[in-house]
């Protein structure tokens, strides 16, 4: 989809219910680096917003969750946050907006399926943040935060461990059977400077968790995650 093509940014705006006062910030925001490179303009894309959106991040989930949950220590408070702005789920919030449909993308990014790549989406989600900051102020990048996370309740006694969700998979289903998780590549896609993994993890030949990360290794530890939340919500039903 060239420039010309894509879809109003009016359209956009009115989808994410914030207006800018300078567009060009939302435009930067939808910018990936392979468009940059094409134009020739290679520092005008949107990794310095995707690094400030980062941070912007943080503080409004961080307060929400200091007064939600006023008995815990920052131990689980800290995982709780990590579980809210892990790659998958800052995609499926980029997705919910449709932001993949506005990425300005080189031909070849295009073809590689970067506007529904997981990394593509989330990076361009954080960037999103940080244009809203940089147009609006702290107040208005707060609001749209936590209106977009309103519906992620995160109950801070369900997460598990995520220092070594692998290593705690094991210990739990080595004390119901002798056999251990196994793990499987499931597909690679991306060019080398940003490959996407996704493995499954399987107990005595069942499928029983996906993740999706940056390296094998990462895609492991997230398969191991969601089957330690499986796992637990089948014991509590």
């Amino acid at each position: 989809m060239s420039a010309s093509t894509a879809p109003e940014l009016s359209d956009l705006q009115d989808r994410i219910g914030y207006q800018f006062s300078n567009p060009a910030l939302l435009e930067l925001a939808l910018t990936h680096p392979s468009y940059a490179q094409v134009l020739g303009e290679p520092g005008k894309h949107n990794q310095r917003l995707e690094f400030l959106g980062d941070a912007v991040l943080q503080l409004p989930l961080t307060a929400r969750l200091y007064k939600q949950f006023p008995d815990f220590s920052e131990g689980p408070l800290s995982k709780a946050r990590a579980q809210m702005v892990q790659e998958r789920t800052l995609a499926k919030r980029s997705r919910a907006l449709g932001l993949g449909e506005y990425l300005r993308l080189s031909p070849g990014e295009d073809r590689n399926q970067g506007r529904t790549r997981a990394s593509c989406l989330a990076d361009a989600y954080e960037a999103l943040l940080g244009a809203i900051f940089l147009d609006g102020g702290y107040e208005a990048a707060a609001k749209f935060i936590i209106d977009q996370f309103k519906d992620e309740v995160v109950d801070v006694n369900d997460i598990p461990s995520i220092d070594n969700p692998k290593g705690e998979l094991q210990e739990l289903l080595q004390s119901r059977s002798q056999a251990g998780p196994q793990y499987r590549l499931v597909s690679n896609s991306g060019p080398a400077h940003d490959r996407e993994f996704t493995c499954a993890v399987l107990f005595q030949g069942d499928e029983i968790g996906v993740g999706i990360g940056k390296s094998k290794q990462l895609a492991e530890s997230q398969a191991a995650l969601q089957a330690l939340r499986t796992l637990r919500d089948d014991e509590g039903a």
